[in-house]
């Protein structure tokens, strides 16, 4: 997405990421993996939230509104990524995150559940 490796280099990392998460599996890690996604209308509103709020102004740079105009492509990336990176040893959950509180007990249950057995 912005040019800091080339193509077949990401595209061979989804290998050495399985590997590598195989690797702590199989040593007893219990790797919880967990994406927020939030649809484009939310983020915007809260860009401008955090924009007019001083106390949230610092978290917001000129990146973020750069690759807000990459919506698309990196909506593409992280379908890829999160295809080729979910395995039954390490599998990917995908955390609504449009309502904040739903998003912060759906995060705590799955950590929970993959952790009860410990």
């Amino acid at each position: 997405m912005e040019g800091l490796a080339t193509e077949a280099d990401w595209k061979r990392a989804y290998g050495e990421i399985n590997d590598f998460e195989r690797s702590l599996t199989d040593d007893g890690i219990t790797l919880v993996k967990i994406w927020l996604e939030i649809d484009k209308d939310i983020q915007l509103k809260r860009f401008i939230d955090r924009v007019e709020n001083p106390k949230k102004a610092w978290k917001i740079t000129s990146d973020d509104w750069r690759s807000r105009q990459q919506w698309d492509a990196y909506t593409d990336a992280v379908e890829e990524m999160l295809a080729r990176t979910s395995t039954k040893h390490a599998p990917w959950t995908v955390v609504e995150g449009n309502d904040k509180n739903y998003a912060r007990l759906k995060t705590l249950r799955t950590v929970l559940d993959a952790t009860s057995d410990l």
